[in-house]
């Protein structure tokens, strides 16, 4: 993606199964667990660099030693920051204890983090501040092991107000107003409930107080917890926890919006966000790894059973479809085809907008996250060559010259790297004209490659957000080569709406496609929709949430997709650019053929997976009017 957009976090959590004597005879160290939380968070650090922080429970553990361990980092290399603190303290104690670093039962009692149960989290911040507060997992504390709660996540919700509100009528009093303090407490007050339930009918049953603390830990009811928490979540999350006694959950939104794969053996039980990330650190096959169901969790007790339970009712099912497009890894068998079958759809469009000119185009590709949609442009285009190929030898027949034949099934698509991102370079300049030039220089273009003033140069991008580094940087340099053309191809459609479940695209007034509609809206005399779908969302939103419509839908709805894209290529255009620009953006229906499993396509065409979601874009477009730039939720 030519935009930087923030995006989901990234979980992970490892049980181990076995006692700690069963790692350090199989694979030479009690730190195993403590490696292969650290791998799988690198492998996810693709989902946040905000923060990263890790969490560990040490199971039966005596009164009057720690049992709870956290590290959590906000700095640029914060994974490397909380293991680097982490194993600073352990290597203190094992420089002063090289004799006892086999024995199990002095590993457990002196070494912090050698833990049976792991909980680790990268983070992206779509709200509030950055500092080291909201940086997951966050933790809620108490003398009884059965009501501490560590929690973290990858998810959003559209009406953390309402939730927050609940909890004051409670007699609560939060200490701040987020989607990560609310949950946390929101989660805590329901298993505080389960305790007290619990103590009562073991109290009447005679028990003494010492005896009831087991017994809790032994029948806590963590669906019963989880189901009354989220009774009214509207939002897309991956939620994961653990308890202080040992039992750990991760739970999946009804409509599977935000993804989470687990993996069990007799050796660990494995949560992650990716699936590629449990295959490469665990060595596991693509079969061997499941997803958590919509509406489900994943429970695993402290006694090391685990179960998949069902807490909510499904809904229709939403898979966010960006991150088949974009955020998740591409090292994902199923996302590379997708990704490819993305850019090959795009085959007749783009042979379009060449006028089928493959003599005189130059096709390549920009930013690097763009390249398997690349590949499948040019297996599209090579096909479309193959077919051509055929026609021309079989209308001719023995006619033709071995000349002529070698010239024929010599025709190829004319690839070549045109662009490469200077990774040092920092636009720290703040004026706005300076910063502009430098942002120019961001990439480096090869320069030869492109035959000037005759040659068509296209692009392939994985998605066109805001617009804003393709006009001031990727266009004005490819524009130095001096092409007839320059097409930039998205393989996502166009984004027209904010994304309300955990991306970073929370605001109307950012997405290039809106701010082309609104052109349009004004250029061709209909300027007073504007106003009217103004009027209509300020009535919207005083609704009940399950009666609100997405009225910004009226905004798009005289226009084509062509009609905007030939817009947004002309505001793209700026006066200085020589070359012809045009934009080819992937269709829905492509979309939907491309990625048949994931179809959460609320920012492409409006329709929301949950009743929130029209609420926050009716909201977005009342504060795009009045001029506030902030979040509607």
């Amino acid at each position: 993606m030519s935009d930087q957009i923030k995006h989901e976090c990234g979980i992970a959590m490892l049980r181990l199964l076995k006692p700690i004597e069963y790692y350090i005879e199989n694979y030479g160290s009690w730190s195993y667990g403590l490696q292969k939380m650290y791998l799988m968070m690198e492998k996810q650090h693709n989902r946040g660099q905000d923060g990263a922080g890790i969490a560990g429970i040490k199971l039966k553990i005596k009164p009057g030693n720690r049992y709870i361990f956290r590290q959590r980092s906000n700095k640029a290399d914060s994974i490397k920051e909380i293991f680097g603190a982490i194993y600073t303290d352990i290597d203190k104690i094992n420089l002063k204890h090289q004799k006892e670093l086999k024995n199990p039962d002095f590993i457990r009692e002196n070494i912090p983090f050698a833990c049976d149960l792991y909980l680790g989290h990268l983070r992206y911040g779509t709200y509030g501040s950055y500092n080291i507060d909201y940086v997951h997992p966050v933790s809620r504390e108490n003398n009884w092991r059965t009501k501490n709660l560590v929690m973290a996540g990858n998810f959003n919700l559209t009406n953390v107000g309402e939730v927050f509100n609940n909890l004051v009528e409670l007699g609560q009093n939060p200490v701040d107003f987020s989607d990560t303090v609310t949950i946390l407490e929101n989660v805590g007050h329901r298993l505080d409930e389960e305790n007290e339930r619990l103590f009562r009918k073991f109290k009447d049953l005679g028990y003494s107080k010492k005896d009831i603390s087991p017994l809790i830990e032994k029948n806590l009811d963590v669906s019963a917890v989880l189901r009354n928490a989220s009774r009214d979540w509207d939002g897309g999350y991956a939620m994961a926890g653990m308890i202080g006694h040992g039992d750990a959950f991760v739970m999946r939104d009804p409509a599977g919006i935000r993804p989470v794969y687990y993996y069990v053996n007799d050796e660990v039980a494995v949560i992650a966000s990716e699936r590629p990330v449990i295959q490469t650190v665990f060595n596991v096959k693509t079969n061997g790894i499941n997803e958590i169901p919509p509406a489900h969790a994943i429970i695993i007790r402290a006694s090391g059973e685990v179960s998949i339970e069902k807490i909510r009712e499904e809904t229709e099912p939403r898979k966010c479809s960006f991150e088949r497009i974009y955020f998740s890894r591409g090292t994902d068998k199923a996302i590379y085809r997708e990704r490819k079958k993305l850019g090959e759809l795009l085959t007749h469009a783009v042979m379009k907008s060449v006028a089928f000119d493959l003599e005189n185009t130059v096709f390549s590709y920009i930013p690097n996250t763009a390249e398997s949609a690349f590949y499948g442009l040019l297996k599209g285009i090579e096909d479309y060559l193959n077919k051509d190929k055929v026609r021309a030898l079989s209308e001719k027949g023995k006619k033709l010259s071995a000349e002529e034949i070698e010239k024929i099934i010599s025709v190829r698509p004319r690839v070549e790297k045109i662009a490469v991102k200077d990774a040092k370079l920092r636009t720290f300049i703040t004026e706005d004209k300076s910063r502009d030039d430098l942002v120019g220089h961001v990439y480096d273009v090869t320069y030869g490659v492109v035959r000037r003033g005759l040659d068509n140069l296209v692009v392939v991008d994985d998605s066109v957000v805001r617009g804003t580094t393709l006009k001031k940087s990727i266009i004005r340099i490819l524009d130095k080569l001096d092409p007839k053309k320059i097409v930039v191809v998205s393989s996502s459609p166009q984004i027209r709406y904010p994304d309300c479940y955990g991306i970073d695209m929370a605001k109307l007034g950012d997405f290039i496609a809106f701010k082309a509609a609104i052109e349009l809206l004004k250029k061709s005399g209909k300027e007073k929709i504007i106003s009217e779908v103004y009027e209509q969302s300020k009535s919207e939103i005083t609704k009940p949430v399950g009666e609100v419509r997405n009225i910004v839908k009226e905004i798009y709805k005289p226009f084509t997709a062509e009609e905007i894209s030939t817009m947004i290529a002309l505001m793209l255009k700026s006066s200085e650019i020589n070359a012809e620009v045009q934009i080819v953006y992937q269709t829905i229906e492509g979309l939907h053929e491309a990625c048949p499993g994931h179809t959460g396509d609320w920012y492409f065409t409006g329709n929301y997976p949950t009743p929130g979601g029209n609420r926050v874009v009716d909201q977005s477009f009342i504060n795009y009017i009045e001029g506030r730039n902030e979040r509607a939720y």
